[in-house]
């Protein structure tokens, strides 16, 4: 918690244009991947207090000590603490008992930044120990408490805490040790005894990741400490079946998921050579939006018939060439964001960027060509959709005219994931209705109006559920460059329970509309549909299933399923 609180800090700091120019006092965590990424970014490492500073100064996760808080302010910085909160609290914990008198023993490494920074606060009345023997070897004093480096190993401070029962009954303990380092060591322990080999994902000069390192190699089976996917060597994987995973406090989400997703072509690797050729298949119809596509289609057959249109495949094959250029397009400009969130996709978009791009142009006339031989009306509705996809990043006012924070569509926070579930509404659900009602004399009580309202509205929420939940997901990419999808503003928490509040109210239209006549028996049936998306999003949200290549398939399969059961419901009537 504490690091990514950190770096989500730096990265909304450096998003903002009133704290520059923006530095970090000394590394802001230890991670080579995170400390690369805030050095392209421009934000430099201050290593000492100058004379005189401006701007902005971050201070690191491990804390720095009380006197150089006070040397920032008066060089001129203004300071923002990105402390972590359980470091804090050992600091407040030491700075109340050394006022009082106390000796400071602290269990930990006296090199560590945070060490460091926790003897500040002892009143020159402290020590360090990284040992039994060490801590055994001091003096007696009158009267001492002992804290812990908050990612300090379990089992030292337990056998210093045994020593204390035993010996020391006038000193105080307090077990500051963070329950997530805590967990993860016990966590390891089992699972390196119950898996065939163990990777730790991690800086190499972190030392919680190495302690991680060490305890996984106390089971007697291989471990294998990487920083990255780039480093996992599959011809030493091939003997394992069993691989457990686990990663230093210091390691971002992005690398973790980028190892997890190279474990996972690998073990298809290994697989027979028809589950090797599917899963390639399925990743690549995932990563060049074919897949996606293929969804818009089934959704807009899906759409028909829900609203009791006549079929006709050129809104299906409209709404799959948009929908596909679209996306691409997406893509396409999300270069950035993917070499974190989705890396594979980011070297395909880069290695084919001029193949794709002509791709998608072309995809896109198309579908307007197509929108055309519908009427001039469909025409122009898919041409200002098309249109705006270029519009987002452009200056609609220019920002010296205006104190407004939105001089762009881009700028308005979620604006992507809004527009996208609209222009999915619009192209499988408004459109085919539209042309319909121009084309037939249709009854006059309203139903079909209703029909066309309610499915073009469950369409919308259903693929504003989707770009959300892939939103959570991609949150740390977004975040680096400066993305403010809608999790980034409410946060992962509120947009998980908004998710699943639409859900809701999606199945409750669908089952309820069906049962009064606003929508046909097939709504009954479809009203499944919202629940299979709400399972994997209560999957996710228990850590029951990890973001990966099959998350990404089932996600996008959701559309597909409304397809196959509307298929299925035509064939039974």
């Amino acid at each position: 918690m504490g690091v990514r609180r950190a770096v989500e800090m730096v990265l909304d700091t450096a998003n903002r244009n009133d704290m520059s120019p923006l530095h970090t006092f000394g590394p802001l965590i230890h991670n080579p991947q995170v400390l690369a990424l805030l050095e392209e970014k421009g934000i430099p490492v201050l290593n000492k207090v100058p004379e005189k500073g401006s701007g902005t100064v971050i201070i690191r996760a491990h804390g720095v000590p009380i006197q150089t808080l006070s040397q920032l302010k008066s060089a001129g910085f203004r300071v923002i603490d990105a402390t972590c909160p359980k470091v804090i609290r050992v600091q407040r914990i030491i700075h109340k008992h050394a006022e009082q008198g106390y000796v400071t023993i602290i269990v930990g490494d006296s090199d560590h930044p945070e060490v460091i920074g926790l003897l500040s606060y002892t009143n020159h009345n402290g020590v360090v120990v990284s040992s039994l023997s060490e801590f055994e070897n001091l003096p007696r004093y009158n009267k001492a408490i002992i804290v812990a480096q908050t990612t300090q190993n379990t089992s030292l401070f337990e056998q210093i805490n045994q020593s204390v029962q035993n010996n020391y009954k006038n000193y105080l303990i307090f077990n500051t040790i963070c329950d997530s380092t805590e967990k993860r060591q016990a966590e390891i322990k089992h699972l390196s005894t119950c898996s065939d080999a163990t990777i730790i994902v991690g800086g190499k000069n972190s030392g919680n990741t190495q302690r991680l390192y060490e305890i996984a190699k106390q089971s007697g089976k291989p471990a294998f400490l990487i920083e990255n996917e780039t480093e996992l060597d599959s011809g030493l994987l091939k003997p394992f079946r069993e691989v457990s995973i686990t990663a230093g406090a210091s390691t971002p989400n992005w690398v973790i998921h980028s190892v997890y997703k190279r474990l996972e072509t690998i073990q298809y690797e290994r697989q027979p050579r028809i589950k090797s050729l599917l899963f390639c298949i399925m990743k690549y119809l995932l990563i060049s939006n074919l897949y996606l596509a293929l969804g818009a289609g089934s959704l807009c057959y899906t759409s028909i018939y829900l609203q009791g249109l006549p079929y006709d495949i050129k809104f299906i094959t409209m709404a799959f060439l948009y929908i596909f250029s679209m996306q691409v397009v997406n893509n396409l400009t999300a270069i950035k964001s993917d070499h974190y969130n989705h890396p594979e996709r980011a070297e395909f978009y880069q290695k084919y960027k001029f193949p794709l791009g002509i791709t998608a142009f072309f995809s896109g006339l198309i579908g307007l060509v197509i929108a055309g031989s519908l009427g001039i009306i469909p025409f122009i509705i898919l041409l200002v959709m098309t249109i705006l996809g270029p519009v987002y990043d452009v200056n609609i006012i220019h920002p010296k005219y205006t104190k407004i924070p939105y001089t762009k569509i881009k700028d308005i926070p979620g604006s992507k994931t809004l527009l996208i579930a609209l222009a999915w509404g619009v192209v499988t659900s408004f459109l085919p209705a539209l042309f319909a009602y121009n084309s037939v004399t249709f009854d006059t009580d309203g139903i079909m109006y209703l029909r066309m309202v309610l499915t073009t509205v469950i369409m919308s929420a259903l693929v504003f559920v989707r770009s959300a939940f892939n939103d959570i997901m991609e949150m740390q990419g977004d975040r680096i460059v400066g993305k403010e999808t809608i999790p980034i503003f409410i946060g992962k928490d509120q947009t998980i329970r908004l998710l699943k509040a639409i859900l809701a109210s999606v199945f409750g239209v669908l089952w309820f509309g069906s049962q009064f006549g606003a929508l046909p028996s097939l709504g009954f049936i479809l009203s499944i549909y919202p629940l299979f998306l709400l399972g994997f999003i209560y999957a996710y949200d228990y850590k029951k299933i990890l973001p990966g290549m099959k998350l990404d398939f089932w996600v996008e399969s959701h559309f597909i399923v409304a397809g196959i059961v509307t298929v299925l419901w035509n064939a039974i009537l």
